[in-house]
């Protein structure tokens, strides 16, 4: 296996692994020495559950987050000089799509090293899919501004965008938070606009369900710390 920069999925939840990760994963993972990390006890929780034999303790975990330094990620990179590859794990999904990993994929960029995304669940992509709106031209918000007022002129503009551009808009919210944009989107968005709520996805209390917003109200299930992402169209 040609030394790399491997950007490794995790599951979404607790979903077995062999529902979502392609046996590829795990033979690439066996592999790989080096790890950077959103979080290092889940990375070694996951790590174990896709293969109980790995010896976690010789392993090596560099911790990324928002406090690390470009040159804490250039030493990060190290072993790829020495031919040796490395994996990037993020909480949960793919990493660098909403989460970490974007900074050290561009500087392995710049080095010239090689970059190997692997197959795994993005609940961005699988709720586009699952929600009927448009899959040619969508844009992702991340999160909403918390200040009230810019809040919900952010949420203008974006379902304005909706009807002059045809373009899907989503985004997702801090999962306590949720119940709270639920019942903004049903107060601010206009009737007739379609709203997809796809909550614990490839988990069994999975649920993707697509209405206007007239049709949602009084009906929005409890999303209180469940991992949702909104998706609005016409």
């Amino acid at each position: 296996m040609q030394a790399s920069l491997f950007l490794i999925p995790v599951t979404l939840g607790d979903t077995e692994i062999r529902k979502v990760l392609p046996d590829y994963n795990r033979d690439v993972i066996l592999q790989i020495k080096h790890f950077i990390v959103e979080n290092v006890r889940t990375a070694r929780r996951f790590l174990k559950k896709t293969e109980s034999s790995i010896n976690i303790d010789e392993l090596t975990f560099y911790e990324l987050n928002k406090h690390t330094s470009p040159e804490d990620v250039a030493g990060y990179l190290s072993p790829l000089s020495k031919g040796e590859s490395v994996g990037v794990i993020s909480e949960a999904g793919c990493p660098a799509i909403a989460d970490p990993g974007a900074d050290v994929v561009a500087m392995a960029q710049k080095k010239k090293y090689p970059v190997v995304p692997l197959v795994g669940p993005s609940s961005i992509i699988m709720s586009l899919m699952a929600s009927g709106f448009n899959g040619q031209s969508f844009a992702f918000h991340g999160y909403l501004p918390i200040d009230a007022g810019e809040r919900t002129n952010t949420l203008k503009r974006v379902e304005n965008r909706i009807y002059t551009e045809n373009q899907t808009q989503l985004f997702i919210e801090t999962p306590y938070r949720n119940n709270k944009l639920a019942d903004e989107l049903l107060r601010i968005c206009r009737p007739s606009t379609k709203l997809c709520i796809a909550s614990d996805i490839t988990c069994g209390s999975e649920f993707i369900q697509t209405h206007t917003i007239k049709e949602w109200n009084g009906k929005v299930p409890d999303l209180n710390k469940k991992p949702t992402i909104f998706l609005l169209y016409k």
